[in-house]
């Protein structure tokens, strides 16, 4: 299964170098940053909608784009999944409840 976010994630680092009208990750990252996060909540916002539809086609695409989308943000600010999969170990054994508190967010 991680076999395919790595090539995902070494082809996304690739590309967002390339020419704007040659790459969509490029066309993405010519837009900035702030664009890239705006295309992020639009994939998300896509995946509830299809949650709430009980459509598992749709929430099938739409979490690949929103996977997708987030890999583009995280590359552009020069992280990886490894970063968030670092978190998620860190986290590991924690109540989701007490994880929350620790970082007292409500």
């Amino acid at each position: 299964m991680t076999d395919i976010l790595k090539t995902l994630e070494r082809t996304i680092l690739e590309r967002r170098e390339a020419e704007p009208d040659q790459s969509y990750v490029a066309s993405l990252r010519a837009k900035g940053r702030a664009k890239m996060a705006e295309k992020l909540g639009e994939e998300a916002i896509e995946a509830v909608i299809a949650s709430v539809q009980d459509d598992k086609a749709a929430m099938t695409g739409e979490a690949a784009d929103l996977l997708f989308h987030l890999m583009v943000l995280l590359a552009d600010m020069d992280m990886s999944l490894d970063d968030v999969i670092a978190e998620l170990a860190r986290r590991e054994g924690l109540s989701g409840l007490q994880e929350k508190a620790s970082r007292g967010t409500s």
